[in-house]
């Protein structure tokens, strides 16, 4: 049995992304195999990714950047998530869970 891409976790959510970094602009493209692809405008370079990343879901899930956690695939571009009680959920992950 394959993993959802999404779950809750108590108040929390736990994401599965496929991240595509360096993209013209940032968005939740859809399902990508079991997991969430994102992409986002900053390059894989020195971490500036994750903290993109970081913020980017931060506003779309209207929560503070410091709810957010990347629990899994802090190097690569498969990366599971923690958003701490989100007080918003975007449509396009609304529509996946």
């Amino acid at each position: 049995m394959t993993e959802k891409a999404i779950h809750q976790n108590g108040d929390d959510l736990i994401v599965r992304l496929y991240i595509q970094p360096k993209a013209s602009r940032d968005q939740i493209v859809g399902l990508h195999g079991d997991e969430i692809k994102i992409a986002i405008t900053a390059p894989p370079v020195d971490g500036k990714a994750n903290a993109h990343l970081v913020k980017y879901l931060s506003k779309q899930f209207k929560v503070a950047k410091g709810l957010i956690h990347v629990e899994k695939g802090l190097q690569g571009r498969h990366k599971q998530v923690r958003i701490e009680a989100p007080k918003a959920i975007p449509n396009e992950i609304e529509n996946l869970m």
